[in-house]
């Protein structure tokens, strides 16, 4: 399966900054869709954030995913990498 990888960052409650990656299918292009997805993750990590824009997401690349992500996908549309400051 194809992904597009959207780069995010989002500044926490306590200052430090989540960095972590959004996982659509190569076809979903619309951003809003992609904000909606990064913000259904922040709210299970109890993070809250007003909303996502461009200014903390943005379309990074391309790449092919690994079956597991692929299976995340599948089941409800998106799937995420944490990078930093997401516990």
């Amino acid at each position: 399966m194809r992904v597009a990888v959207w780069d995010t960052y989002v500044t926490r409650n306590d200052g430090r900054v989540m960095h972590f990656d959004i996982l659509v299918p190569h076809e979903v292009t619309d951003e809003h869709t992609v904000f909606e997805y990064g913000m259904d993750y922040l709210k299970r990590k109890s993070v809250s954030s007003q909303k996502l824009s461009t200014k903390e997401c943005r379309f990074c690349h391309m790449e092919e995913a690994l079956p597991a992500i692929a299976h995340e996908i599948e089941s409800k549309g998106y799937d995420i990498i944490e990078m930093e400051n997401c516990d």
